[in-house]
């Protein structure tokens, strides 16, 4: 058998491949995005969410110096200017927008904290 006919063998092979129809490739299901961030599950009871928005009203009105301790370790000092559902504005050397996912937990600057 020479060369060109086992070139011309393989291309014919490659040439049935092509033309055969391929399998569909799976989507996946259109979902319309979350709202919601994950570390403030949707299933948050009142209860909580108001005390919540009690303490911050409450610090912001008295302009409580605070440290917010963020997951990451980083600390970060101010009052908090004002707030919405994700995130605090915080005033303290610079003007920091702060997201609640990312606190692991705030106290006043005059207590221990830790």
């Amino acid at each position: 058998m020479s060369i060109q006919a086992i070139l011309t063998a393989g291309g014919e092979e490659q040439a049935q491949q092509a033309k055969r129809p391929q399998p569909r490739a799976r989507r996946a299901p259109l979902v319309a995005p979350s709202l919601y961030f994950p570390a403030q599950p949707f299933e948050v009871d009142a209860a909580n969410r108001h005390a919540e928005l009690f303490y911050l009203q409450k610090q912001i009105q008295s302009q409580t110096p605070m440290v917010i301790v963020l997951e990451d370790g980083e600390h970060v000092e101010g009052c908090i200017e004002w707030y919405d559902r994700n995130s605090l504005k915080v005033r303290g050397r610079f003007k920091t927008l702060v997201y609640k996912s990312a606190i692991k937990y705030m106290y006043k600057l005059g207590d221990a904290g830790q």
